[in-house]
Protein backbone atom coordinates (compact mmCIF):
# COMPACT_ATOMS: atom_id res chain seq x y z
CA UNK A 1 0.00 0.00 0.00
CA UNK A 2 1.36 3.36 -1.00
CA UNK A 3 1.74 5.99 1.68
CA UNK A 4 0.46 9.48 1.07
CA UNK A 5 2.43 12.66 1.52
CA UNK A 6 0.70 15.98 2.00
CA UNK A 7 2.15 18.81 -0.07
CA UNK A 8 1.07 22.08 1.50
CA UNK A 9 0.91 25.26 -0.53
CA UNK A 10 -0.95 27.51 1.91
CA UNK A 11 0.52 29.04 5.04
CA UNK A 12 -0.98 29.15 8.50
CA UNK A 13 0.99 31.87 10.21
CA UNK A 14 1.40 32.39 13.92
CA UNK A 15 1.36 36.13 14.33
CA UNK A 16 3.68 38.02 16.63
CA UNK A 17 2.44 39.93 19.62
CA UNK A 18 3.41 42.48 22.21
CA UNK A 19 6.38 41.45 24.32
CA UNK A 20 4.46 42.60 27.41
CA UNK A 21 2.04 39.68 27.22
CA UNK A 22 2.13 35.97 26.50
CA UNK A 23 1.79 35.21 22.77
CA UNK A 24 -1.75 34.36 21.70
CA UNK A 25 -2.13 31.33 19.46
CA UNK A 26 -5.50 30.87 17.79
CA UNK A 27 -4.54 27.28 16.86
CA UNK A 28 -3.65 26.26 20.41
CA UNK A 29 -5.83 23.29 21.33
CA UNK A 30 -5.09 23.18 25.07
CA UNK A 31 -4.07 25.51 27.85
CA UNK A 32 -1.83 22.80 29.34
CA UNK A 33 1.07 22.83 26.91
CA UNK A 34 3.76 20.17 27.29
CA UNK A 35 6.82 19.38 25.20
CA UNK A 36 6.57 16.19 23.15
CA UNK A 37 8.72 13.36 24.49
CA UNK A 38 9.79 10.03 23.01
CA UNK A 39 7.69 6.97 23.66
CA UNK A 40 8.79 4.47 26.29
CA UNK A 41 10.35 1.82 24.11
CA UNK A 42 9.83 -1.95 24.37
CA UNK A 43 12.18 -3.43 26.95
CA UNK A 44 13.87 -5.81 24.53
CA UNK A 45 15.20 -5.57 20.98
CA UNK A 46 17.46 -7.36 18.51
CA UNK A 47 19.63 -4.57 17.10
CA UNK A 48 21.41 -5.12 13.82
CA UNK A 49 25.02 -4.18 13.20
CA UNK A 50 27.46 -3.75 16.08
CA UNK A 51 26.58 -2.53 19.57
CA UNK A 52 29.28 -0.77 21.58
CA UNK A 53 28.55 -1.44 25.26
CA UNK A 54 28.14 1.75 27.30
CA UNK A 55 26.33 1.51 30.61
CA UNK A 56 25.68 5.25 30.68
CA UNK A 57 22.42 6.80 29.52
CA UNK A 58 23.12 8.71 26.31
CA UNK A 59 21.06 11.88 25.89
CA UNK A 60 22.46 13.00 22.54
CA UNK A 61 25.20 12.42 19.99
CA UNK A 62 26.70 14.22 17.00
CA UNK A 63 29.41 13.44 14.49
CA UNK A 64 32.32 15.77 13.73
CA UNK A 65 33.65 14.31 10.44
CA UNK A 66 36.61 16.69 10.15
CA UNK A 67 37.88 15.56 13.55
CA UNK A 68 36.79 11.93 12.90
CA UNK A 69 34.96 11.97 16.22
CA UNK A 70 31.56 11.10 17.68
CA UNK A 71 30.57 13.20 20.71
CA UNK A 72 28.07 11.65 23.11
CA UNK A 73 26.30 13.49 25.91
CA UNK A 74 25.55 11.38 28.97
CA UNK A 75 23.19 11.77 31.90
CA UNK A 76 26.34 12.01 34.00
CA UNK A 77 28.10 15.39 33.77
CA UNK A 78 30.44 14.48 30.94
CA UNK A 79 30.94 14.12 27.22
CA UNK A 80 32.27 10.91 25.74
CA UNK A 81 34.39 11.11 22.59
CA UNK A 82 34.60 8.09 20.28
CA UNK A 83 36.65 7.65 17.13
CA UNK A 84 34.61 7.57 13.92
CA UNK A 85 37.23 5.29 12.41
CA UNK A 86 37.22 2.89 15.37
CA UNK A 87 34.06 3.44 17.47
CA UNK A 88 34.85 0.41 19.60
CA UNK A 89 38.09 1.93 20.92
CA UNK A 90 38.04 3.27 24.50
CA UNK A 91 36.18 6.56 24.77
CA UNK A 92 37.78 9.77 25.99
CA UNK A 93 35.87 11.54 28.74
CA UNK A 94 35.42 15.30 29.09
CA UNK A 95 34.09 16.33 32.49
CA UNK A 96 31.36 18.99 32.35
CA UNK A 97 29.90 21.15 35.18
CA UNK A 98 26.51 19.52 34.69
CA UNK A 99 24.61 17.27 32.28
CA UNK A 100 24.78 18.39 28.64
CA UNK A 101 21.22 19.27 27.63
CA UNK A 102 21.77 20.20 23.97
CA UNK A 103 24.55 19.69 21.46
CA UNK A 104 25.46 20.55 17.88
CA UNK A 105 28.49 19.99 15.67
CA UNK A 106 31.08 22.51 14.51
CA UNK A 107 33.56 21.85 11.70
CA UNK A 108 36.27 21.24 14.32
CA UNK A 109 34.33 20.63 17.51
CA UNK A 110 31.06 20.70 19.41
CA UNK A 111 28.75 23.27 20.97
CA UNK A 112 27.49 21.78 24.24
CA UNK A 113 24.85 23.43 26.42
CA UNK A 114 24.71 22.80 30.16
CA UNK A 115 21.27 23.98 31.17
CA UNK A 116 21.66 23.81 34.93
CA UNK A 117 24.70 26.10 34.76
CA UNK A 118 23.23 28.36 32.03
CA UNK A 119 26.46 27.89 30.10
CA UNK A 120 27.43 27.06 26.52
CA UNK A 121 30.75 25.31 25.95
CA UNK A 122 32.79 25.14 22.77
CA UNK A 123 34.67 21.84 22.78
CA UNK A 124 37.50 22.14 20.27
CA UNK A 125 38.76 18.86 18.81
CA UNK A 126 40.93 16.86 18.73
CA UNK A 127 42.41 18.25 21.97
CA UNK A 128 38.97 18.62 23.65
CA UNK A 129 39.77 22.07 25.02
CA UNK A 130 36.81 23.93 26.59
CA UNK A 131 35.75 27.55 26.18
CA UNK A 132 32.72 28.68 28.19
CA UNK A 133 30.08 31.40 27.77
CA UNK A 134 27.70 32.34 30.60
CA UNK A 135 24.08 33.38 30.00
CA UNK A 136 21.10 34.42 32.11
CA UNK A 137 18.96 31.56 30.77
CA UNK A 138 19.63 27.96 29.83
CA UNK A 139 20.93 27.76 26.24
CA UNK A 140 19.31 25.34 23.83
CA UNK A 141 20.77 23.85 20.65
CA UNK A 142 23.01 26.56 19.18
CA UNK A 143 24.42 26.90 15.68
CA UNK A 144 27.51 28.59 14.23
CA UNK A 145 28.33 29.60 10.67
CA UNK A 146 31.54 31.50 9.92
CA UNK A 147 31.82 34.30 12.46
CA UNK A 148 28.10 34.14 13.30
CA UNK A 149 26.82 32.24 16.32
CA UNK A 150 23.13 31.95 17.28
CA UNK A 151 22.26 30.74 20.77
CA UNK A 152 18.62 30.08 21.72
CA UNK A 153 17.89 30.99 25.35
CA UNK A 154 15.07 28.64 26.25
CA UNK A 155 13.19 30.31 29.09
CA UNK A 156 14.19 33.84 28.05
CA UNK A 157 12.36 33.20 24.76
CA UNK A 158 15.19 34.90 22.91
CA UNK A 159 18.10 34.38 20.53
CA UNK A 160 21.54 35.67 21.43
CA UNK A 161 23.37 36.75 18.28
CA UNK A 162 27.18 36.81 18.43
CA UNK A 163 29.18 38.07 15.49
CA UNK A 164 32.97 38.08 15.37
CA UNK A 165 34.39 41.39 16.55
CA UNK A 166 31.02 42.76 17.67
CA UNK A 167 29.06 42.77 20.88
CA UNK A 168 26.12 40.45 21.57
CA UNK A 169 22.66 41.27 20.28
CA UNK A 170 19.44 39.76 21.60
CA UNK A 171 16.37 39.01 19.48
CA UNK A 172 13.05 38.15 21.11
CA UNK A 173 9.55 37.64 19.80
CA UNK A 174 6.40 35.53 19.81
CA UNK A 175 7.81 32.30 21.20
CA UNK A 176 6.93 30.28 24.27
CA UNK A 177 10.45 28.80 24.28
CA UNK A 178 13.56 29.02 22.10
CA UNK A 179 14.86 25.45 21.89
CA UNK A 180 16.84 24.93 18.69
CA UNK A 181 18.29 27.28 16.08
CA UNK A 182 19.01 26.03 12.56
CA UNK A 183 20.58 27.71 9.54
CA UNK A 184 19.95 27.06 5.84
CA UNK A 185 22.42 29.15 3.88
CA UNK A 186 21.92 32.75 5.00
CA UNK A 187 18.54 32.08 6.61
CA UNK A 188 17.91 31.06 10.22
CA UNK A 189 14.92 29.60 12.04
CA UNK A 190 14.15 28.71 15.64
CA UNK A 191 12.17 25.68 16.84
CA UNK A 192 9.80 26.27 19.75
CA UNK A 193 8.99 22.81 21.14
CA UNK A 194 6.44 24.04 23.68
CA UNK A 195 4.39 25.93 21.11
CA UNK A 196 5.39 23.25 18.55
CA UNK A 197 6.15 25.90 15.94
CA UNK A 198 8.97 27.02 13.67
CA UNK A 199 9.82 30.73 13.31
CA UNK A 200 11.96 32.70 10.87
CA UNK A 201 14.73 34.82 12.41
CA UNK A 202 15.26 38.17 10.72
CA UNK A 203 18.95 38.82 11.35
CA UNK A 204 18.94 42.12 9.45
CA UNK A 205 16.13 43.79 11.38
CA UNK A 206 16.82 41.85 14.55
CA UNK A 207 13.41 40.33 15.13
CA UNK A 208 11.52 37.05 15.10
CA UNK A 209 9.45 36.73 11.93
CA UNK A 210 6.28 34.83 11.19
CA UNK A 211 5.99 31.22 12.28
CA UNK A 212 4.06 28.11 11.40
CA UNK A 213 2.75 25.15 13.33
CA UNK A 214 5.19 22.21 13.35
CA UNK A 215 2.76 19.33 13.76
CA UNK A 216 1.14 18.19 16.97
CA UNK A 217 4.36 17.95 18.98
CA UNK A 218 7.73 18.69 17.39
CA UNK A 219 10.61 16.55 18.63
CA UNK A 220 13.87 17.37 16.84
CA UNK A 221 14.98 19.07 13.64
CA UNK A 222 17.82 19.16 11.14
CA UNK A 223 18.53 20.77 7.77
CA UNK A 224 19.16 19.30 4.34
CA UNK A 225 21.19 20.47 1.33
CA UNK A 226 18.07 21.85 -0.36
CA UNK A 227 17.67 24.59 2.23
CA UNK A 228 14.82 22.85 4.02
CA UNK A 229 14.26 22.17 7.71
CA UNK A 230 13.20 18.59 8.50
CA UNK A 231 11.25 18.11 11.75
CA UNK A 232 10.02 14.99 13.52
CA UNK A 233 6.40 15.42 14.61
CA UNK A 234 6.69 13.11 17.60
CA UNK A 235 3.14 13.46 18.83
CA UNK A 236 1.58 13.52 15.35
CA UNK A 237 3.65 10.68 13.87
CA UNK A 238 5.08 12.42 10.83
CA UNK A 239 8.17 13.79 9.10
CA UNK A 240 7.72 17.48 8.20
CA UNK A 241 9.66 19.49 5.61
CA UNK A 242 9.71 23.30 5.75
CA UNK A 243 11.17 25.95 3.51
CA UNK A 244 12.45 29.16 5.09
CA UNK A 245 12.28 32.90 4.41
CA UNK A 246 9.34 32.69 4.88
CA UNK A 247 8.93 29.51 6.88
CA UNK A 248 6.38 27.33 5.08
CA UNK A 249 5.32 23.72 5.50
CA UNK A 250 5.81 21.89 2.20
CA UNK A 251 5.51 18.22 3.10
CA UNK A 252 3.96 16.08 5.81
CA UNK A 253 4.80 12.40 5.50
CA UNK A 254 3.25 9.85 7.91
CA UNK A 255 5.79 8.05 10.11
CA UNK A 256 4.07 5.74 12.61
CA UNK A 257 5.97 4.66 15.72
CA UNK A 258 6.59 7.93 17.61
CA UNK A 259 9.45 9.46 15.57
CA UNK A 260 11.92 11.44 17.66
CA UNK A 261 15.62 11.55 16.72
CA UNK A 262 16.67 12.74 13.27
CA UNK A 263 19.93 13.06 11.30
CA UNK A 264 20.65 13.86 7.68
CA UNK A 265 23.26 12.39 5.34
CA UNK A 266 23.94 15.06 2.67
CA UNK A 267 25.97 12.72 0.47
CA UNK A 268 23.12 10.23 0.09
CA UNK A 269 20.11 12.48 0.73
CA UNK A 270 18.96 10.20 3.53
CA UNK A 271 17.05 11.41 6.58
CA UNK A 272 17.43 8.93 9.43
CA UNK A 273 14.53 8.92 11.91
CA UNK A 274 14.32 6.91 15.12
CA UNK A 275 10.99 5.30 16.09
CA UNK A 276 10.98 5.14 19.87
CA UNK A 277 7.73 3.19 20.09
CA UNK A 278 9.24 0.35 18.05
CA UNK A 279 13.02 0.37 18.66
CA UNK A 280 13.67 1.07 14.99
CA UNK A 281 15.49 3.56 12.78
CA UNK A 282 14.27 4.30 9.28
CA UNK A 283 16.14 5.89 6.38
CA UNK A 284 14.13 8.10 4.02
CA UNK A 285 15.45 9.33 0.69
CA UNK A 286 14.33 12.96 0.63
CA UNK A 287 15.60 14.25 -2.72
CA UNK A 288 12.39 13.52 -4.64
CA UNK A 289 8.86 14.84 -4.53
CA UNK A 290 8.13 12.91 -1.35
CA UNK A 291 10.18 10.90 1.19
CA UNK A 292 10.85 7.32 0.14
CA UNK A 293 11.74 4.64 2.69
CA UNK A 294 14.98 2.88 1.75
CA UNK A 295 16.17 1.31 5.02
CA UNK A 296 14.62 0.05 8.26
CA UNK A 297 16.68 -1.46 11.08
CA UNK A 298 15.99 -2.78 14.57
CA UNK A 299 17.85 -0.70 17.16
CA UNK A 300 19.01 -0.68 20.73
CA UNK A 301 16.35 -0.04 23.36
CA UNK A 302 15.11 3.56 23.65
CA UNK A 303 16.73 4.98 20.48
CA UNK A 304 16.26 8.66 21.31
CA UNK A 305 19.19 9.96 19.26
CA UNK A 306 20.85 9.24 15.94
CA UNK A 307 23.73 10.62 13.91
CA UNK A 308 25.44 9.70 10.64
CA UNK A 309 28.95 9.86 9.21
CA UNK A 310 28.49 11.48 5.77
CA UNK A 311 31.79 10.08 4.52
CA UNK A 312 31.07 6.39 5.11
CA UNK A 313 27.29 6.52 5.45
CA UNK A 314 27.47 4.65 8.75
CA UNK A 315 24.59 5.32 11.13
CA UNK A 316 24.95 5.55 14.91
CA UNK A 317 22.00 5.15 17.28
CA UNK A 318 22.34 5.68 21.03
CA UNK A 319 20.29 4.11 23.81
CA UNK A 320 18.92 6.49 26.46
CA UNK A 321 18.66 3.63 28.98
CA UNK A 322 22.23 2.35 29.04
CA UNK A 323 21.98 -0.06 26.10
CA UNK A 324 25.05 1.27 24.32
CA UNK A 325 25.71 2.76 20.90
CA UNK A 326 24.73 0.89 17.76
CA UNK A 327 26.75 1.11 14.55
CA UNK A 328 25.17 0.19 11.21
CA UNK A 329 26.48 0.26 7.67
CA UNK A 330 23.46 0.50 5.31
Amino acid sequence: MRRLVAVVSGVTLLAGCSQTAEPHDDLQVTDNLTIAVPATSPATSKPVGTVIPLAKKITGLVTVPQARTIALATADPELLLLSLDDPGAPARSVTMPGPVTAMSALPDGVLASVGISKMLFTVTLPDATLTAMQFDSAPGTAVASGDLELIPLTDAKAIEVLRGGGGPKRISGSMFRADQVLMTGQHAVVLDRLRTALFDIDLVDGKIGAGQRAGQGAGNATTDRYGRVLVTDTRGGALLAFTTNPVMLKQRYPVPGTPYGIAYDPNRDLAWVTLTERNEVVGYHVAGGEPRETHRFATVVQPNSVTVDPDSGRVFVASATGGGVQVMQP
